[in-house]
């Protein structure tokens, strides 16, 4: 168990200071191996390597064509035109707002995570370049907007942190409507509030928008050469109608997203090929981030204090519901995954929890929907969602994770506690 801590610590602190997590990763996971007994270079070359080659083999054509969508909206203008329009219609004060909206809409949809990053990043990079806003705050506002409320607590969400407890509880993606109202109240409100306050700091300071080192920069083209936001915002529809009304694979929607870029943008065709080879150079950093950290939880779960962590997590309450809780939390943060890690609680003990909902009496809603709370009150430096929206904005953790730590830690870890309050009263 001292060696699954010990590897913990290492990996946050270290990629904390800025220190990149592809070598990082396979650092702290060695000190693990050694500190428990196992061998070092076999852990190393079958159990890590499996873990990172099998995100690699499920995500990267996701992450490539995310990358490849996300510049081409921003070379072609696509991205300014839609940012301005949000602009006018919400005014420049409210930028936060309406990049918090952006990627809530998405994920809500159906959108992966990884798909809303690299897809609204351009539009929200243009919002914060209109309205003088610190990049800072860019990583904690999509944090807020699509890895906290909409991927867990909005009723019916249809992401998979969100179905996984079905199989568990026999419920549905509606199970706990009234806690889950109530913690998304507290998580967007919370947030959005924090945020906003922030934001007022920075500015008194002088901490305003500065432009990027690398990636996604003011486009070439005037002001007022733009295309038509019409036009420009609908190879973002047809992505999210693709994916959640036709029902066709995220690879696919993201093939016929890029193509309606081009085709509505045929006169700047001969950026099309550099465009793309950016964007593909993109993808490759940013998957190897997240892998690498998908890694690391492939070697936790093989460890053999890992089995005694679970029974423990489970007899650390006499409420079922903050046992439940506190099990998939920690497993999520320890694998730096939402899903990964309450995949991992409740392979482990949700068939218990399923008897003791019968035995308790507590509705197998409510352990559906802390379950999910639960899971996105985890994000550590290591988390894999996170390390992918700083490798895509070049922002570091230095710079952004005492913001993302409150709105997408903090407030979700008090949104969790309130919840299980109303679970244990009958509050469902």
């Amino acid at each position: 168990m001292l060696s699954i801590i010990v590897g913990l610590l290492l990996l946050v602190g270290l990629a904390y200071l800025g220190w990149s997590i592809i070598w990082v990763a396979p650092l702290a996971a060695g000190v693990v191996a050694l500190l428990s007994g196992l061998n070092v270079f076999e852990t190393y070359t079958q159990t890590y390597m499996d873990g990172l080659v099998g995100f690699v083999k499920s995500w990267f054509p996701i992450f490539l064509l995310g990358a490849i969508f996300g510049k081409l909206m921003e070379v072609t203008g696509a991205a300014r035109s839609v940012a301005k329009k949000i602009t006018e219609l919400i005014g420049k004060k409210r930028a936060l707002l309406g990049v918090l909206i952006a990627a809530a809409v998405l994920t809500y949809g159906g959108v992966s995570l990884f798909v809303v990053v690299f897809a609204i990043y351009p539009i929200a990079l243009e919002l914060f370049r209109e309205a003088n806003i610190s990049r800072k705050l860019l990583v904690p506002t999509f944090a807020l907007g699509a890895f906290t409320f909409t991927m867990t607590s909005v009723p019916g969400t249809p992401q998979i942190q969100n179905l996984i407890p079905m199989d568990y509880f026999n419920t549905t993606p509606m199970a706990g409507p009234v806690i889950g109202i109530v913690t998304t109240l507290i998580m967007a409100v919370g947030g959005y509030l924090f945020l906003a306050h922030s934001q007022k700091k920075l500015t008194a300071k002088g901490e305003v928008f500065t432009e990027p080192a690398k990636g996604p920069a003011s486009s070439d083209k005037d002001e007022d050469d733009v295309p038509n936001w019409i036009l420009s915002i609908i190879p973002l529809i047809v992505v999210v109608i693709l994916l959640n009304v036709v029902k066709i694979e995220a690879l696919y929607a993201l093939i016929i997203g890029v193509l309606s870029i081009m085709i509505l943008n045929l006169k700047d065709r001969k950026k099309f090929v550099s465009s793309i080879n950016e964007g593909g150079k993109g993808s490759v950093m940013a998957i190897l981030n997240t892998s690498a950290a998908v890694g690391f939880g492939a070697v936790i779960a093989v460890v053999p204090a890992f089995d005694e962590i679970t029974t423990w997590l489970f007899n650390l309450s006499d409420n079922p519901l903050v046992a439940e809780s506190l099990a998939v939390q920690i497993m999520a943060m320890i694998t730096g995954s939402a899903s990964g890690g309450m995949g991992i609680a409740l392979s482990t003990l949700g068939e218990s929890f399923a008897q003791l909902s019968q035995t308790t009496g507590i509705s197998p809603e409510v352990f559906h929907r802390m379950a999910a709370v639960a899971s996105g009150a985890s994000i550590l430096p290591n988390n894999g969602a996170l390390l992918t929206l700083l490798a895509v904005t070049g922002l570091s953790h230095r710079e952004t994770y005492k913001y993302v730590f409150v709105v997408a830690l903090l407030i979700p870890t008090l949104a969790m506690i309130v919840g299980i309050i109303m679970g244990a009263i009958g509050l469902v």
